[in-house]
């Protein structure tokens, strides 16, 4: 046998041997790499969701989970709503000037599509705790002095109002962000979706 046949033979070895081996790396590797893929139920998580508000009492919240973050629907009454406008001197983006927390449409003094119903995402902006339901006009310990309702954030003691905007000297930087929304009806909202349909 020359030389050059052993060359080849060697060569052809060595090529048979990379394409099965090259196989077998891509068979171990594929339950791997497909673990890493997002799952039906994950892929899930990101969908709009549908919430009837018929059965919200005036006055309380309703919270359901978008995106694996709880989104709070508050029945804001006509009390709570005339309360927004008394405290706007003591919070820290009142006209809600960073667009980035809301969609265009709820860039208004109510930061809503309609007055009486507030969407919110419940994520503090500070560290991302959930804040607590303060939301009567009932001073103590953690709102201070003159609450007019909101949210308390126990974490590290942010403050927001009913329209979840936040206070000055809170820790938090900016408004809790209202996730794009739109009615479907009088009775639900599609929560994570604001396109205008067909």
């Amino acid at each position: 046998m020359s030389k050059h046949e052993v060359n080849r033979t060697r060569r052809n070895l060595i090529i048979a041997t990379s394409v099965v081996g090259g196989a077998g790396m891509v068979a171990t590797a594929w339950p791997f790499v497909a673990s890493m893929m997002p799952s039906a139920q994950a892929r899930g998580l990101g969908a709009p969701v549908e919430v009837d508000i018929s059965k919200i009492e005036p006055g309380s919240k309703l919270t359901v989970a978008w995106r694996g973050a709880p989104v709070w629907i508050i029945y804001r009454t006509k009390e709570m709503l005339a309360l927004l406008g008394n405290h706007n001197d003591r919070l820290t983006d009142p006209n809600s000037d960073v667009t980035s927390q809301q969609p265009d449409y709820c860039k208004n003094p109510y930061r809503s599509i309609k007055p009486e119903y507030m969407v919110a995402v419940g994520i503090c902006t500070h560290l991302g705790c959930s804040p607590s339901d303060k939301l009567k006009p009932q001073s103590d310990n953690e709102t201070g002095p003159n609450w007019p309702g909101g949210f308390y954030c126990p974490c590290h003691g942010s403050h927001f109002d009913l329209a979840t905007r936040v206070f000055k000297g809170s820790p938090a930087p900016i408004n809790l962000l209202v996730p794009p929304h739109k009615y479907l009806s009088d009775t639900v909202i599609r929560v994570g979706d604001d396109s205008k349909g067909a």
